[in-house]
C-alpha cells in the first residue's frame, strides 16, 4: 500500500533517521574484546534428535568447529548424527548412547570445549549444570521452566563457575525482528510503551503421531509416540501455563534491555479452556471418540495469555496458542509514543510520516533498518534453518566463546525467560493473581549495559 501524499516525507524521514545514528548503542562487542582469541571450538552435541542434528548442520559447515562427540540415548537418531560428522569431516566422533546419562561421560572428555543441548525440556537445565560444572561452555536450547530452582540452579552455577553460557533463542535473530530493533534503537516509534509476543503454532501434528514419523500421521504420543509426541505432549496434559515463552518474549526483551537496565517486575496470566487436543484426536481418521487418547484430560488451556509489567513501565502481552487450527504468527507488536509495528500484517504507522489513520507497509522501512548482520552474512545463512535464523544464534555463540566475550544472550536471560513458564501457571492456579519476579540478576540489571547486536560481529 502505497500514499502518495507522504511518500517523500516518509523517504526523508527515513534518510534522517537512518544517518542519525543509534542512540542507544551503548556497546560494541568488537570494541571491547578486540580480534578472535582462539580459531576454532571443539563441540559436543547432547540430544540428536530433530532440532539437534538441524542445528549439528549448521555448526557441521563452519571451518571453525569440529565435532568430537556426540550423546543420544536413541541408537537410531544417534547414529543418524554420527553419520552426518563422519561425511562431513571425515572421522567419526565419540559416541554416547549408554542410557540416559551417558552424557557424563563425553563431559569429562579433553577435547570438548562447549556442548549444545538439544534435548527434552525437563533435562535441559540438569544437563547445563553439569556441563558448566565440568567447565565446558554451555549452548542450550530454550524452553519453559519446570520450577523456580531450577533458574536459580542455572544462575548459581554459571556464577560460580564462570563457564560461558548462552541461551540459544533464534527469533532474537529473526530478520524483521532485527530490523525493527534497529527501528526502536533510533527512536521510529518514539519512547517504548507496549509490545506483544507470542507461539501462535498449530502444533496437534507435532503433539501427536503415528509412533513412527515425528510429524502428523496419527493421534499416538508418550511412550507410543515418536520424537517431539513421545515427551512435548505430556506437558500439555500436565501442565496449564505459557509453556514455551521464549520465542514471543526473548526479542521485545532485548529490545528493552531487561537485565540491562530493565528487568520483569511481575505478570498475571489467564487460560481458555481446553477442547483442541481432544477434538483433534475424535475427529482424526486414526482416532475416534473411543480411541483410548480421547479419555485424556488435557490441562493446558487452547489459548493462554500473560501480561508482563516491567520496571521501566512497558507491558508486555505473550500468547501461546498452539492446540487450535491457525496459521503460524508470533504477533509481534512493538507500540510506542510515535507509532508501531505489527508483524501479522507486516506493516507500521509512525505519526507525522504515514498517512492519518492508514497502515504503511513495512517493505521500506525494512530495507532501510537492516541489521549489518543480517546485510553481512544472510547470504551464507540462506540454507540454514528456520529462515537463517539458526545459523545466527550458533554464529553468535561461537564468535563469543572464541573471542572470550560475554554471551549476548547471558544465563539471566535464559533464567528470566524461563520463570514465565512457572510464574503464569501459579498465576493461573490462583484466578490470575499477579505473580512476582525473582530478580536473578541479584540487582545487577541496574548497571549492566545493552550488548545485543549492535555491530556485524555477531
Amino acid at each position: 500500500m502505497t500514499f502518495s501524499s507522504n511518500q517523500n516525507s516518509r523517504r526523508k524521514f527515513i534518510k534522517s533517521t537512518a544517518l542519525a545514528g543509534t542512540a542507544m548503542s551503548l556497546v560494541s562487542p568488537s570494541m571491547l574484546f578486540g580480534e578472535t582469541k582462539a580459531e576454532k571450538i571443539r563441540l559436543a552435541f547432547i540430544g540428536t534428535g530433530e532440532r539437534g542434528r538441524g542445528q549439528l548442520s549448521v555448526a557441521l559447515y563452519r571451518d571453525d568447529v569440529e565435532i568430537t562427540a556426540l550423546a543420544d540415548p536413541h541408537a537410531e537418531v544417534l547414529n543418524k548424527a554420527a553419520k552426518m560428522v563422519e561425511e562431513r569431516q571425515g572421522n567419526k566422533p565419540a559416541l554416547y548412547g549408554n542410557g540416559d546419562y551417558d552424557y557424563k561421560k563425553l563431559l569429562e572428555r579433553d577435547d570438548v570445549d562447549a556442548v549444545y543441548i538439544a534435548t527434552p525440556w525437563v533435562w535441559h537445565v540438569p544437563m547445563g549444570v553439569d556441563a558448566m560444572r565440568a567447565g565446558k561452555a554451555v549452548a542450550m536450547e530454550v524452553s519453559g521452566a519446570t520450577d523456580l530452582q531450577e533458574c536459580w540452579d542455572l544462575v548459581n552455577v554459571q556464577e560460580e563457575t564462570g563457564t560461558p553460557f548462552m541461551f540459544m533463542e533464534n527469533v532474537n535473530y529473526r530478520r524483521d525482528v532485527m530490523a525493527v530493533m534497529n527501528m526502536v534503537r533510533e527512536g521510529l516509534f518514539g519512547e517504548m510503551i507496549h509490545l506483544e509476543g507470542g507461539y501462535q503454532h498449530d502444533l496437534r501434528g507435532v503433539k501427536f503421531n503415528d509412533g513412527k514419523s515425528p510429524y502428523g500421521q496419527g493421534v499416538k504420543f508418550g511412550d507410543e509416540g515418536y520424537s517431539e509426541s513421545k515427551w512435548r505432549t505430556n506437558h500439555s496434559v500436565h501442565r496449564n501455563a505459557e509453556l514455551y515463552p521464549t520465542h514471543g518474549l526473548g526479542p521485545v526483551a532485548t529490545t528493552v534491555n531487561v537485565n540491562r537496565g530493565n528487568r520483569f517486575e511481575y505478570l498475571t496470566s489467564m487460560a481458555t479452556k481446553s477442547r483442541g487436543l481432544h477434538e483433534y484426536i475424535v475427529n482424526h481418521p486414526n482416532g475416534g471418540k473411543d480411541h483410548p487418547n480421547a479419555k485424556v484430560n488435557f490441562r493446558l488451556g487452547d489459548v493462554v495469555t500473560t501480561l508482563i509489567k516491567t520496571a521501566n513501565g512497558e507491558t508486555i502481552t505473550l500468547n501461546h496458542d498452539t492446540n487450535l487450527p491457525r496459521p503460524y504468527s508470533l504477533g509481534f507488536r512493538y507500540q510506542g509514543t510515535k507509532g508501531l509495528w505489527m508483524d501479522i500484517n507486516d506493516s507500521l504507522y509512525v505519526e507525522g510520516v504515514s498517512e492519518p489513520h492508514r497502515w504503511t507497509d513495512d517493505k521500506e522501512f525494512m530495507e532501510q533498518y537492516d541489521h549489518p548482520l543480517w546485510k553481512k552474512y544472510g547470504k551464507q545463512a540462506a540454507t540454514a534453518g528456520h529462515g537463517g535464523m539458526d545459523f545466527f544464534v550458533m554464529h553468535a555463540f561461537i564468535e563469543a566463546w572464541k573471542r572470550k566475550a560475554p554471551m549476548p544472550l547471558d544465563v539471566y536471560d535464559a533464567a528470566s525467560w524461563m520463570a514465565v513458564t512457572c510464574l503464569s501457571e501459579e498465576s493461573i492456579s490462583k484466578g490470575s493473581e499477579p505473580v512476582q519476579f525473582p530478580d536473578f540478576t541479584r540487582g545487577k540489571w541496574i548497571n549492566r549495559k545493552p550488548i545485543f547486536a549492535f555491530d556485524d560481529s555477531y
